[in-house]
């Protein structure tokens, strides 16, 4: 239905029209448009079929890498998630975390909620020891409860890492243990290295499988100080994104021991998850290892950079220093207040400087999430402080 241009536009539909013409970003990365996006997958695609001398551009050595994995495989279709390169993407993703299995799915709610039922399953146990924060709880709709029965029974209720008191604090048997890192809606918060170690073997004393929300896993290693596989060597099971911090499309993967990541691919048979093809979405997320896995390091500097020079003017960020390349920002202002100065900012400088803001629970403050991504880094951080302390600060 088109929009009577006699009315006003209600205060998501003028967002929106604004940030259709916004020419810089400066979270993340700047969406690209389909048309952009499909190009450039197909490119990923003709590069890691072609000779080894065809190859071209930024992809060159990296499609050589992936393609050397796949064989005769290179540029083919997968079908219902076999060969092709979704095989290739599970045979790197293995190799990244150090685990003998992997699986591939189309997303991220249905990954998790296969391991989990194949670790309660073999133990016995519904019951699951999770944060009150995790995304199974605040971002599925109860799914998990309704389609698996599970009993969740929280680690912690606020913004805080679960840690081995936590742990011990939940009574009788549990079917698993669960740890989002970096837990997100507590404002990316991680724990130490040395509090992961010992919740990990706490878990392993007592039986209990371990699996990891990795989600941003990527984003996480560089603050942790180790690699993604010896941040994977502390669980049972890991689940990794392929669009959040590596750019992909959709989807998810499952790392963790041969037998149950099997049992994990029926309950994806079973979810409707084992799609004709997940060719487009392993593509992306191969040019997302290739691309954007090196720079965590970088983004997370960069994140540290930006928080201590927007505290210096003012603005107040947690955690300090960011423990990932995300961190929230807090301002002293009304949310409808902050709110108008980001969609001005769009329309009348064509720039997005961050997402929509949130009302805090402490009354007339506000917050919302800053993630660095490639967008971010063609700023300077100067550039960053200035502008954002400009429209939001003062």
């Amino acid at each position: 239905m088109a929009t009577d241009p006699a009315q006003p536009l209600s205060p998501s539909d003028r967002a929106r029209a604004a940030e259709a013409g916004v020419t810089r970003w400066l979270t993340g990365r700047m969406p690209p448009t389909p048309a952009d996006e499909l190009r450039d997958l197909a490119d990923v695609v003709a590069d890691l079929g072609a000779d080894p001398g065809a190859r071209t551009g930024a992809r060159a050595e990296a499609g050589a890498d992936v393609a050397a994995g796949m064989g005769a495989d290179a540029g083919a279709w997968d079908r219902y998630g076999d060969h092709g390169q979704v095989a290739a993407l599970e045979a790197r993703l293995a190799d990244l975390l150090g685990k003998p299995a992997v699986a591939a799915f189309p997303s991220g709610v249905m990954a998790q909620q296969s391991m989990l039922r194949v670790w309660c399953d073999a133990r016995g146990s519904r019951r699951v020891a999770i944060p009150a924060l995790s995304h199974l709880l605040s971002s599925e709709d109860d799914g998990p409860r309704l389609l698996h029965g599970f009993r969740f029974e929280h680690l912690t209720h606020g913004p805080s890492v679960p840690g081995v008191d936590d742990l011990a604090a939940i009574p009788g048997p549990l079917g698993a243990a669960l740890l989002e890192l970096p837990l997100r809606d507590a404002g990316f918060l991680l724990p130490s290295w040395d509090d992961l170690v010992a919740f990990s073997q706490a878990c392993r004393e007592r039986g209990v499988p371990l699996h990891l929300d990795g989600a941003r896993i990527w984003e996480s290693a560089p603050a942790l100080g180790h690699s993604p596989a010896q941040i994977a060597d502390l669980a049972d099971s890991v689940y990794v994104s392929f669009y959040k911090g590596l750019g992909g499309l959709a989807g998810a993967a499952l790392a963790g021991p041969v037998d149950q990541i099997a049992e994990a691919r029926r309950w994806r048979t079973r979810m409707g998850g084992t799609l004709f093809t997940l060719m487009p979405y392993a593509v992306a997320a191969l040019r997302g290892l290739d691309r954007e896995l090196p720079r965590m390091a970088e983004y997370h500097e960069r994140a540290v950079t930006i928080a201590a020079g927007l505290q210096a003017n003012g603005i107040r960020v947690s955690p300090s220093p960011p423990h990932t390349t995300a961190f929230r920002i807090h301002v002293e202002r009304d949310v409808d207040d902050v709110n108008e100065r980001r969609v001005t900012t769009m329309e009348r400088e064509q720039v997005a400087l961050t997402p929509r803001w949130a009302a805090s629970e402490v009354p007339g403050w506000s917050w919302t999430e800053f993630g660095v991504g490639p967008a971010t880094m063609t700023w300077e951080v100067e550039e960053i402080v200035d502008t954002l302390v400009r429209v939001f600060g003062r």
